[in-house]
C-alpha cells in the first residue's frame, strides 16, 4: 500500500473508530465531532493512501479489504501516541476549575471523570469565576473550569473550546428574617425595590453580574454595587451578613448561616454551565472529563430546559445553536424563554 511520508493521528484516530463502529454517526459522537468532519478526514485519509477504505451503502459500512489490512496497523500508532502522551503526563494532574468549593456542577463531573481514569490525576482548582478562570486556561495554568461561556468576549471565546453542561436554575439568598424568606419559591417581581449583589465589582466574575443585569432588566430590581472583594467562604459571609443584601446564586448553593435559598420563578432563570478548556489542550485525562460531562448531564437531566425557563438569546444560541428558542422577556432584544 502506497502511503505518503506523514500522516495526521487525527485521521487514524477517525479511520480506527468508524472501523471499530461501522457506522459514521455514532462514530462522530463517540469522538466529539460533526459527522461531516469526520467524513471528510476518512476521505482525506483514503485520498492520501490512495486506497479506499470503507464501503458505504444506505444501509451499512464495511471495511475493505485494503482497510481490514491497515486497521492494526493504525491501532498500533494510536496506541503509541497514547503512551507517548501519557509518559509526558504522569508528573503533572489535569487542572480542574470547579469555581467554588460548595458549587455540584462542576464537582459531580469531576467525581465521574475519576472513575472513568482511576489511573489519572485530577486535581480540583477554585478561580471563583470563569472570566478569571480563562485567563488562567489561555495562559496554560488551568486545563479546564465550569461556567457561561457566553458571558465571556468574544475575542477570549476564540481560543478556548466548550461543551455545554447544564441549565442550571437559579435562585435567592436571603436573610432568614426577609419579608420574603418565608415563601417556598420568589417570584422575581417579588424582589422589586431590592438590591440583590451579583458580584459586581469582582474582576473574576463579569459575566455572572451580566447575567443578573439582564434578568432585572425591567423588573425594578438592582444589581447590588461593588463590595469589597471577599477571598474565602468565612470572608463572603461576613460580609453579606454585614450588608443584609440579597444574593443571586443557583438553587445548589451551600447554606450559609442565618440565611435560606429560594428558587426564583416567573420566570425561572437559568445559569447556562458548559466545560470550557484551551483550545489544542493535550492531556490523558481529557477525553475522561468531557465524557463524564456527557453521562452526568445526561443521567441527570441537566440539558433538558424548564418550562418556562429564562435565558438570554446569545446563551441561548450557544447552549444549542441548533435550535434557538425565542421569547420576550424583559426584552426580546437580549432574553429568551425557553420552553
Amino acid at each position: 500500500m502506497s502511503a505518503p511520508a506523514h500522516l495526521d493521528p487525527r485521521l487514524l484516530r477517525a479511520f480506527v473508530t468508524v472501523a471499530e463502529e461501522l457506522h459514521f454517526t455514532r462514530a462522530a459522537a463517540r469522538l466529539f465531532v460533526a459527522q461531516q468532519a469526520l467524513s471528510r478526514d476518512v476521505r482525506r485519509l483514503e485520498r492520501e493512501l490512495r486506497r479506499e477504505l470503507f464501503v458505504r451503502t444506505t444501509r451499512q459500512v464495511t471495511l475493505t479489504p485494503d482497510g481490514e489490512r491497515l486497521l492494526p496497523y493504525a491501532r498500533r500508532v494510536l496506541e503509541a501516541q497514547a503512551d507517548l502522551l501519557a509518559a509526558a503526563g504522569q508528573a503533572r494532574p489535569l487542572l480542574v476549575d470547579l469555581n467554588s468549593p460548595g458549587l455540584a456542577t462542576g464537582r459531580a463531573v469531576l467525581e465521574r471523570a475519576r472513575e472513568l481514569a482511576p489511573d489519572q490525576e485530577l486535581m480540583a482548582r477554585y478561580e471563583s469565576g470563569l472570566t478569571g478562570a480563562a485567563a488562567e486556561l489561555l495562559a496554560g495554568r488551568l486545563d479546564a473550569s465550569f461556567g457561561r461561556f457566553a458571558g465571556l468576549p468574544a475575542a477570549v471565546r476564540a481560543g478556548l473550546g466548550h461543551q455545554p453542561v447544564r441549565y442550571e436554575a437559579m435562585a435567592v439568598v436571603l436573610p432568614e428574617d426577609h419579608p420574603l424568606a418565608p415563601l417556598a419559591e420568589v417570584p422575581l417581581a417579588a424582589l422589586a425595590g431590592e438590591k440583590v449583589y451579583a458580584g459586581a465589582g469582582n474582576p473574576r466574575t463579569p459575566e455572572w453580574t451580566d447575567l443578573a443585569r439582564r434578568l432585572f432588566e425591567g423588573s425594578g430590581v438592582e444589581v447590588a454595587p461593588p463590595l469589597p472583594l471577599a477571598v474565602g467562604d468565612a470572608e463572603f459571609r461576613r460580609i453579606m451578613e454585614k450588608t443584609r443584601n440579597p444574593v443571586l446564586a443557583v438553587v445548589g448553593f451551600p447554606a450559609m448561616p442565618a440565611c435560606v435559598v429560594r428558587p426564583l420563578v416567573e420566570p425561572v432563570p437559568l445559569s447556562p454551565v458548559s466545560l470550557v478548556w484551551r483550545k489544542g489542550l493535550v492531556h490523558p485525562a481529557f477525553d475522561a472529563l468531557r465524557s463524564a460531562a456527557s453521562q452526568v448531564a445526561a443521567e441527570n437531566g441537566w440539558l433538558r430546559k424548564p418550562t418556562k425557563g429564562w435565558i438570554p438569546a446569545s446563551d441561548a444560541a450557544v447552549m444549542s445553536p441548533r435550535k434557538p428558542a425565542h421569547g420576550n422577556h424583559p426584552s426580546s432584544a437580549c432574553a429568551t424563554f425557553v420552553a
